[in-house]
């Protein structure tokens, strides 16, 4: 359905701009992502938006972002780039933004056969750490990210546009530690973790399959019960006088030492 909205005080504006904040995309079970680029990747992936939101852009992918719609029956909103940046918060708003259903997978779901490759990240606090972990997932072809405990909300803008799209191109599932630890324990799995105080360097190990890369708060890192837990402690050296890596870059170095482990056979 196509429609068009002007105005500011429009009840559909203010309920979309409502979700930029946390309690009410938990309401609605709903979310914002912005951009061609990252719609495009959704619309790739076989994901559209319940709603969309354009300002006439001409851009042959806002064309096929519409065309797409308009053929799934739904629900396509022409305004203008004022009211978009006021959805978006931002001042110099994309060409589009869509209004997505959230991508929580339930842990019980997960198909941990279907990739070598899982990200585990506990208490993870900044957004852009988030969504850099999951293009890391995307780029090595892992099988979603797991959230464990209190983490910062995957669906939050921010982190939506940290991904860069790699949102809707992994599974994403949130889960308390010791649900997570007896699903795991229930099947084919290997739990590596990071640490400092760790003996094994981490090219050292060959790594099993499949693998899950578990990595701590950006400040405190893993619990000691939470390494425990792993059956296989890691660091990486560390040359300088910084004592440890941002979590999103050491999770990409970990992710590509298993990716480059399987590459090898």
């Amino acid at each position: 359905m196509a429609r068009e909205i002007t105005g500011f005080s429009n009840p559909l504006v203010k309920r979309v701009r409502s979700l930029r904040e946390k309690k009410y995309r938990k309401a609605e079970g709903l979310f914002i992502a912005e951009g061609l680029r990252i719609l495009t990747e959704a619309r790739e992936e076989g994901v559209l938006p319940e709603m969309l939101f354009h300002a006439g852009s001409t851009h042959p992918l806002a064309s096929a972002l519409i065309a797409a719609m308009e053929a799934a029956g739904g629900d396509v909103i022409e305004t203008t780039p004022d009211i978009l940046s006021k959805i978006s918060g931002k001042d110099n708003a994309q060409a589009v933004v869509g209004v997505y259903r959230d991508r929580l997978a339930p842990l019980e779901t997960l198909d941990r056969g279907k990739a070598d490759i899982w990200i585990v990240a506990q208490s993870l606090r900044d957004p852009g750490n988030l969504g850099t972990i999951l293009r890391t997932g995307d780029a090595v072809g892992a099988g979603g990210l797991i959230l464990i405990d209190d983490c910062v909300d995957p669906f939050s803008v921010e982190s939506v546009r940290a991904s860069m799209g790699a949102l809707f191109t992994q599974s994403i599932t949130q889960a308390r530690w010791g649900d997570f630890v007896a699903w795991l324990r229930a099947g084919p799995g290997e739990l590596i973790g990071t640490s400092l105080k760790a003996a094994r360097d981490y090219q050292e190990p060959h790594y099993g399959s499949p693998c899950f890369l578990l990595v701590g708060n950006e400040a405190q890192g893993l619990p000691e019960s939470y390494e425990a837990e792993c059956d296989l402690l890691v660091k990486m050296p560390m040359l300088g006088k910084a004592d440890s890596l941002n979590a999103a870059v050491a999770t990409a170095v970990m992710a590509y030492e298993l990716l480059n482990q399987k590459r090898r056979g």
